[in-house]
C-alpha cells in the first residue's frame, strides 16, 4: 500500500488552522467570501494524512484509472430521513464486501454519488452522522488502493440560472468547504466532483445541451467549487477536481461551451449513454452490432470530439456515467433430442449484445485515454435496469457484460 496513514483526534483544530491560514487560494476568476464556519458541526474525529503526488499531470493521473463502477441509487438516494436515506431506494446498506467484490472483478475505481441536501441544516451545515457514514463508504474503496470519486448528486438547489446563481454559489461553497476539510488528508486517489448534471430541469433545455445562460452559470459555479476546495489547503491544494459542462452533456455544443477555471489539476466530467436507443431509451432496441455503422457512429463521434477538444490539448476527461440497460426479449432456441430437432422460445436479457457494446465502447475510449465508469443502480427487473451485481450476495448477475467491460478497458 502506498498510504502513510496517521490517525488524528483533533481534525476540527487541523481544518480550522488550514482555513485561517488561507492556504492555496483558488486561482479561477470567481472569488467569493469565506463562509462563516464558526457554528459548523464538528468534523469526524479520525482523519487520514497521506502524502499526495503533486507531480502528476491530469492525463498521467487518469492513465492509472483503468475502469470504474458507480455505487448508484445509494448514498445519492433521498427518501426517508437520516441514515435511512441510503436504503430508501431499495438497495441494501453498502458493505466492505461489496466494494471488495467490485475490485476483484477488475474495477480499480469507484464513483460514490452522494446527495447532501437532506443532511444539511438551514445554514448549510452537514450532519455529522451523515458525514461519518459517507467517510466509511469512501474508506471501503480507498483502503483497497482504489480510486474514488466523491460528488454532489441529485441536489435540487443548484439550478443554473441567473436568478439562482448567487444563492447556489453560497451553498455550493459552504458544502464543499466542509467536505474538502473532512477529506483534506487523503491522497490523489480521492477525486472531488463538484456537481452532477446541473441543468434546467423540466424545460426544453434540460437534455439538449442547454442555452447560453445555463452554460454560463455552470461555468461560474465550476469556478466557485474549485476555489472553495483549494482554499481549504493541505492536500486539497493539489487534489484533482472534476468539473462538468451543462448537464454533463456529451454533445459538442455543450462541451465546446465549457470554460475551465484557471487551474492545472482539473478533469472534465462527461456522461454518455450512447447510442441512446440501445443504452437508455425507455422503449429502445435490445440489439447492438459492432460492424453496423448506426451502432457505433455516436460512440466514434464522441471519441473524436473529446480527443479534439480536450485530450489533444492536455486536458483529461472521465466518462463518469455510462452503461446499457438490460432489456428482456424473446428468443427462439433450437435443440436436438434423440435426433429430433425441436424449437422453443425463451425470454432472456440482452447480455450478449451488452457485452459486445461494452467491449467496443470501453475500448474506443481507452484508445484516447478516457476512463469510463459503468452506472450500476442495482436495478434488474424494472426502471433503468443498469444493475450488474446483486449487492446482498455480491453475485455478478451478468458476468458476460462485466467480461466485455474488462476486455474493452484492457484489464483482460
Amino acid at each position: 500500500m502506498k498510504m502513510k496513514r496517521l490517525i488524528s483526534v483533533i481534525l476540527a483544530a487541523v481544518t480550522c488552522t488550514a482555513v485561517l491560514a488561507g492556504c492555496g487560494g483558488g486561482t479561477s476568476s470567481q472569488q467569493t467570501s469565506a463562509p462563516d464556519t464558526s457554528e459548523a458541526p464538528p468534523a469526524v474525529a479520525d482523519t487520514v494524512i497521506d502524502e499526495i503526488d503533486t507531480t502528476l499531470t491530469p492525463l498521467e493521473f487518469t492513465a492509472g484509472i483503468k475502469v470504474g463502477w458507480n455505487l448508484g441509487n445509494t448514498l445519492d438516494a433521498n427518501g426517508g430521513t437520516g441514515l435511512s436515506t441510503e436504503t430508501s431506494w431499495g438497495n441494501p446498506k453498502t458493505t466492505p464486501e461489496l466494494i471488495k467484490a467490485v475490485k476483484d472483478a477488475g474495477f480499480n475505481a469507484v464513483r460514490i454519488p452522494t446527495t447532501w441536501e437532506p443532511h444539511m441544516d438551514e445554514s448549510g451545515n452537514i450532519d455529522l452522522e451523515w458525514m461519518t457514514r459517507v467517510k466509511e463508504v469512501v474508506d471501503y474503496a480507498y483502503d483497497l488502493d482504489m480510486y474514488v470519486i466523491l460528488n454532489m448528486h441529485h441536489e435540487e438547489w443548484h439550478y443554473p440560472s441567473n436568478d439562482n446563481k448567487d444563492a447556489c454559489a453560497a451553498k455550493l461553497k459552504t458544502a464543499w468547504t466542509q467536505i474538502a476539510n473532512e477529506f483534506i488528508g487523503y491522497d490523489e486517489r480521492l477525486i472531488f466532483e463538484g456537481m452532477n448534471e446541473p441543468r434546467w430541469k423540466n424545460t426544453e433545455w434540460e437534455w439538449n445541451g442547454g442555452n447560453e445562460e445555463g452554460r454560463e452559470v455552470v461555468n461560474y459555479l465550476n469556478g466557485v467549487f474549485v476555489d472553495a476546495v483549494r482554499a481549504t489547503g493541505g492536500n486539497n491544494e493539489h487534489r484533482f477536481l472534476m468539473v462538468c459542462p451543462y448537464a454533463a452533456n456529451c454533445s459538442e455544443s455543450a462541451l465546446s461551451a465549457l470554460q475551465l477555471p484557471d487551474d492545472d489539476r482539473l478533469i472534465v466530467s462527461v456522461h454518455a449513454y450512447i447510442p441512446y436507443t440501445f443504452a437508455l431509451a425507455e422503449h429502445g432496441t435490445h440489439m447492438w452490432v459492432a460492424d453496423k455503422s448506426g451502432c457505433v457512429s455516436d460512440i466514434d463521434t464522441l471519441a473524436e470530439v473529446l480527443d479534439r477538444l480536450f485530450i489533444s490539448k492536455g486536458t483529461a476527461v472521465i466518462i463518469g456515467e455510462t452503461g446499457a440497460m438490460g432489456r428482456y426479449y424473446v428468443k427462439k432456441v433450437e435443440t436436438t433430442v434423440d435426433g429430433t430437432a425441436e424449437a422453443e422460445t425463451i425470454t432472456k436479457v440482452n447480455d450478449e449484445f451488452r457485452s459486445a457494446w461494452a467491449e467496443y465502447y470501453f475500448g474506443k475510449f481507452k484508445e484516447i485515454g478516457v476512463p469510463c465508469f459503468w452506472w450500476d443502480n442495482g436495478a434488474f427487473l424494472s426502471g433503468e435496469t443498469f444493475g450488474l451485481i446483486k449487492r446482498s450476495t455480491c453475485e455478478w448477475r451478468y458476468p458476460d457484460v462485466v467480461d466485455g467491460i474488462m476486455k474493452g478497458a484492457g484489464v483482460k
